[in-house]
């Protein structure tokens, strides 16, 4: 008998084994993405701006409870008029947010193959075009190379690269050779500011190399990355927001500008790290970047302690049920995670994280349904809770990291949207 209980044991693990793996909730995210972007291209045809984020207040009570102090109005953004309030926020093309929709678009047409997505991809791309010129900002990359640089995978024409090269260009106008650093903001009294987002911009530069065979862009990149490392981090691997830096490469000030404190972790920015150091070693195949992505993904998995590995807006911020969450922090982690996890031999527990990710993303719980959340695919993201900016709203780079991440995923399992 007992020989007999263990044979259909092992049965119904061989057959559990052979079962097909249900992929449903990526179809899903995807579907729902496709209509969702189709939506909105339509919505917003003729206004010559992006889909940014949904206009929404603030509450002075809760903000101070977040932040653990007294919380004025005259430190927030302006409280949105009543008629905006729920509805669409757009944004120009010089918001460093411009490049997150055409980008979403082209992901979107290459999970799915839905040409009318391909055209509204490169309609919105090309609006983009005249910030090649422009220098105002270290957010090139972001505007920029997920635009452009992916209609240079999905599409390539002979046009692009040189885009994306005077675009590059332009970005490098902020570095200092001194401080070893892009420059992020050219406000405030700091003198010279360095957010951790600026590690996201390397691509772009590491992109221009490549394009254009010369090696500065690269070299900038690395420079950047090995400043940073040092400066911006703490022993623990969490990072600071902002470190300014004194004009003889001295650090001047270390602190936060959109978490909690200057001792907190703001959930976006380490989620900026684990991938900029990933993508970093990518390019590079210098074991330390990777070491250091290690150390960093390591900290936000043992860091984040809610049940659907959505994260608190900041790390550090109050738990419990009325605390925003960051589906955007959330998504950049998950394609980080992704990545990292094919470059380490212990990649497998990367990869699950990744996964409880994108499935928590992928539920009601954060998905949108077809013709709500303003034409947004995700909910419940935070922009600046500090400057009560953009709270438990969606976010276009929410959307943005989210497809970038099914993408991944797909890549990774070898699956086709036809056979979802």
């Amino acid at each position: 008998m007992k020989r007999i209980f263990i044979l259909m044991a092992v049965a119904m693990t061989v057959l559990a084994g052979c079962r097909k793996e249900d992929y449903g909730w990526v179809k899903t995210g995807i579907d729902r993405a496709c209509s969702q972007l189709l939506l909105t291209a339509e919505n917003i045809d003729g206004t010559g701006q992006m889909p940014r984020s949904i206009w929404v207040g603030y509450d002075l009570d809760m903000l101070s409870y977040q932040l653990g102090k007294e919380v004025f109005k005259d430190s927030l953004r302006a409280h949105p008029s009543a008629d905006k309030l729920g509805k669409l926020r757009l944004c120009g093309i010089y918001d460093w947010t411009s490049g997150f929709f055409p980008g979403s678009l082209w992901y979107a047409y290459e999970l799915k193959g839905d040409e009318a997505l391909k055209d509204a991809a490169v309609k919105y791309t090309n609006i983009l075009n005249p910030i090649r010129e422009y220098t105002g900002t270290h957010d090139l990359g972001f505007m920029m190379n997920c635009s452009y640089g992916n209609a240079l995978r999905l599409s390539p024409n002979d046009t692009i690269p040189a885009v994306l090269i005077q675009t590059a260009d332009n970005l490098c106008s902020r570095f200092d050779e001194k401080i070893g650093c892009i420059r992020s903001w050219d406000f405030g009294e700091w003198n010279f500011p360095v957010i951790i987002d600026n590690m996201m911009n390397l691509d772009l530069l590491f992109n221009a190399t490549k394009l254009s065979g010369n090696p500065y862009y690269k070299e900038v990149a690395i420079k950047h990355a090995n400043t940073t490392m040092p400066n911006h981090f703490r022993p623990d691997h969490t990072s600071w927001h902002v470190v300014s830096y004194n004009s003889d490469g001295t650090v001047e000030k270390k602190q936060t500008f959109q978490g909690k404190n200057d001792d907190s972790a703001w959930a976006r920015g380490q989620a900026w790290g684990v991938y900029g150091y990933t993508a970093t070693f990518r390019e590079t195949g210098d074991s330390t970047y990777l070491d250091f992505a290690v150390a960093i993904a390591d900290m936000i998995m043992s860091r984040v302690q809610t049940e659907d590995a959505i994260p608190y807006w900041d790390y550090d911020a109050p738990a419990g049920p009325d605390t925003p969450r960051d589906a955007s922090a959330a998504a950049v982690t998950a394609c980080g995670l992704l990545e990292l996890s094919t470059m380490v031999e212990d990649g497998q527990k990367y990869f699950d994280y990744a996964e409880k990710i994108l499935k928590s993303l992928s539920s009601d719980a954060y998905l949108a349904q077809e013709g709500q959340n303003e034409g947004f695919v995700l909910m419940h993201s935070t922009g600046s809770l500090a400057h009560g900016s953009e709270i438990d709203v969606p976010l276009s780079y929410a959307d943005y990291y989210y497809l970038e991440g099914l993408q991944r995923y797909m890549n990774l399992k070898g699956l086709e949207y036809k056979n979802l």
